[in-house]
């Protein structure tokens, strides 16, 4: 996708921030790709590569089966940064000696400079940065310097003639002081980067590569309301027009009145192709009795393409299925880059069947979320495409703990506009990540007109993220909450409990499967 652009390729030895280094690398202006940690590096011979990152990992490099990379990209001349694991690996690979450390360092810590290097230009002599290691470089490698110390760990090294540097501790983290500085005087002062990642050159390139790659044929589009499937058909809508017909389908797992206000916003608005589909039968048939998260996924996964597959027939020779398939959603469910633990399937992404006869066309698959939302600008899209708050391809399937029906459905459905409209009386619902309400498989006892009730247990959740990978709890107003609980409990019938979700992710997930 990105070849012809300058690339920073991240080798992932299994950090829980690979995926933060990403983005403040993206964030700079310079595109970055995540490729496994063993990767062989003639796999990059055709990208127009300005450097390495090796990033953080939890395992030893003493350990019996320790992740090592290509020992032969420590041979080229291409500039290097390798981060706590990374360095250990990079200095032990090249002659140094590593050790367990005496005593562990996780959290803050003192760095003070040793000499003048390209990696700290502009930074003050000492600075707090972020430490999370077992093992120490206890002796660098002969041709390596010094740059600086925390204590009496050697905290940052760089080779004497190569563009080679090691950091033991992480500048991705908003903890570390002048993190993003570091990062940026690896890409500009090091690399030699220009910076020519923006969301406008990426709208332009991959118009292009949809024409080019999909010529005089057809296309159908998942459509599901979402920023992500706006985008993703309205690029391919500029590459190939008429001939993509966007299909959103009724999965009977939508919220209130949803079906029928996007496809009259999809067609007013955006003038698009947009053809109806009612197949609430279909799914919940399917769904019927079904409790595990998974499960419920791969169904629903599977229905949508078969729909779609079938729409496609009708349509004449369509070979393609676009998708808004995100950076976040491959990472989550397929461990198809590094070490990193697979977190849950997408329905668009790990619940696809093998079987599957149309080809994939996902414009965003390299794109975390606030990288949407500037494309999006880019394009043009009015504010209510570009704010609107996420929803799980699964639907109301995954907020439903439990097997799915029509009556847990309903009850869902009328607790989650209340949400949804109290957020948006207040004025928040641009400002947060996702709100919505989640139906709990209990039930729990009230007192209701003077008489005992035993009903559903409904919860909420609010949460602040910028692309979904992590997120907090939003502290929202007393009063907010409790016109919210006050409100589901006296408009909702079968609910006399609301509860509020302080979780952050990690270590919960935003959605509750």
């Amino acid at each position: 996708m990105a070849d012809e652009h300058e690339t920073i390729i991240i080798l992932d030895f299994g950090s829980q921030y690979t995926q933060l280094i990403a983005r403040r690398i993206r964030e700079a202006g310079v595109y970055s790709e995540i490729h496994a940690y063993n990767t062989p590096v003639e796999v990059f011979k055709n990208k127009n590569v300005k450097g390495y990152v090796l990033s953080g990992g939890p395992d030893s490099v003493f350990e019996k089966n320790a992740p090592k990379g290509d020992p032969r990209l420590l041979s080229c001349n291409v500039p290097i940064l390798g981060i706590c694991y990374g360095l250990q690996w990079m200095a032990q690979e090249q002659g140094g000696k590593v050790a367990a450390a005496e005593e562990h360092e996780y959290g803050r810590a003192h760095l003070q400079r040793r000499v003048k290097s390209p990696l700290f230009r502009g930074l003050p002599d000492e600075f707090s940065v972020w430490m999370s290691h077992g093992d120490h470089v206890e002796v660098p490698p002969a041709d390596y310097a010094v740059i600086g110390m925390t204590g009496k760990t050697i905290s940052a090294i760089q080779h004497r003639q190569r563009p080679f540097y090691g950091i033991q501790f992480h500048p991705e983290v908003a903890h570390t002081e002048h993190g993003t500085q570091i990062l940026k005087n690896f890409l500009f002062e090091v690399c030699g980067c220009c910076g020519d990642w923006t969301m406008g050159s990426f709208a332009d390139r991959t118009v292009a590569q949809i024409r080019d790659r999909v010529g005089a044929g057809q296309a159908v589009c998942a459509l599901s309301g979402g920023v992500d499937s706006t985008v993703a058909a309205v690029l391919v809508d500029r590459a190939i027009g008429k001939r993509l017909t966007c299909i959103f389908v009724d999965n009977g797992l939508l919220r209130k009145d949803e079906y029928q206000e996007v496809i009259q916003r999809f067609q007013d608005k955006l003038h698009l192709n947009v053809l109806g589909i009612d197949a609430r039968a279909d799914f919940l048939s399917k769904l019927e009795g079904v409790c595990d998260p998974e499960e419920k996924r791969k169904i629903i996964g599977a229905e949508f393409i078969r729909i779609f597959e079938r729409q496609a027939k009708s349509l004449g020779p369509v070979e393609y299925l676009v998708q808004g398939t995100l950076y976040p959603d491959v990472i989550e469910s397929v461990s198809v880059r590094g070490p990193s633990a697979v977190i849950k399937t997408h329905h668009n992404v790990g619940g696809l069947p093998e079987s599957m006869h149309l080809k994939l066309i996902e414009p965003l698959r390299e794109l975390f979320k606030d990288e949407v939302r500037r494309v999006a600008q880019e394009l043009g899209l009015d504010p209510e495409f570009i704010h609107r708050q996420p929803f799980p391809g699964p639907g109301l399937a995954v907020r439903i703990l439990g097997p799915v029906s029509e009556e847990r459905l309903s009850i869902l459905r009328q607790a989650d506009k209340i949400v949804e409209d109290e957020i948006r009386t207040a004025g928040l619902y641009e400002k947060i990540w996702q709100s919505f309400a989640i139906l709990l498989p209990v039930s729990s006892v009230g007192v209701m007109g003077d008489g005992r009730t035993y009903e559903n247990v409904v919860a909420v959740r609010a949460v602040h993220s910028q692309d979904g990978m992590t997120a907090d709890w939003v502290h929202l107003p007393y009063p907010l909450l409790a016109r919210i609980s006050n409100r589901i409990v006296n408009e909702v019938r079968g609910v006399n409990r609301v509860v509020y979700d302080i979780s952050s992710k990690p270590p919960s997930t935003i959605e509750w499967e």
